[in-house]
């Protein structure tokens, strides 16, 4: 009697545990779908700082043009002056061709409306025109040589050796008169080195 008597007590007893446990299962349950939620809860992606690539920068565009001068004398009061007129030309035409269609203009006439004159004699021709390794080679007609005193002389010269060399100012030239070698300019046989440059004009003649 008394057995049963402790095990109908006991039914509240376990029911509030029951209970107990129940509300704690429930507290749980709570807790973790709290926290699943909370985890839920992306935050917002950082975003990767913008790197910036590097653009190449556009190259300059490769030239497609051949420059040459053509130079003429400027007379002033005290000196005469060598100045140049430019010419322009398709990269594609051949650098003989180039600096025959100058010598070719040098030998016709100054620039129309210009103040410019020229020592070259009237009738001067280019007879032939090569270039190799050892520099660029004349021929000149007769023309060339003939008429006036050293000072004509050392002008044409420069003329000549000034707009052969514009577009390779160390250049050498070989000058010929009729296929001959010219060594003496003029009457007053003004010595011509072979081959000539630049600075063998300015070593050795003035305007």
């Amino acid at each position: 009697m008394q057995d049963r008597n402790k095990n109908r007590f006991s039914l509240p007893v376990v029911a509030a545990i029951t209970g107990i446990i129940l509300a704690a299962g429930g507290g749980a349950a709570w807790w973790a779908k709290t926290a699943l939620e909370r985890e839920a809860q992306v935050s917002p992606p950082i975003p990767s700082p913008i790197v910036k690539e590097e653009v190449p920068a556009v190259p300059e565009p490769i030239t497609q043009e051949k420059v040459v001068e053509v130079c003429w004398l400027n007379p002033t009061d005290q000196s005469i002056q060598l100045v140049s007129n430019t010419m322009t030309f398709q990269k594609s035409v051949k650098s003989e061709r180039v600096l025959e269609t100058a010598l070719e203009t040098l030998f016709s006439s100054p620039p129309q409306g210009s103040t410019y004159t020229t020592a070259i004699p009237e009738g001067t021709k280019l007879l032939n025109l090569t270039m190799d390794k050892e520099g660029i080679h004349l021929n000149l007609s007769q023309e060339f040589v003939s008429g006036g005193g050293s000072a004509s002389m050392s002008s044409r010269l420069a003329q000549v050796i000034y707009t052969a060399t514009s577009s390779n100012p160390g250049e050498r030239v070989w000058l010929n008169v009729e296929g001959k070698p010219l060594n003496n300019l003029g009457q007053e046989g003004i010595m011509v080195n072979q081959p000539m440059t630049r600075q063998d004009f300015k070593d050795n003649f003035t305007l």
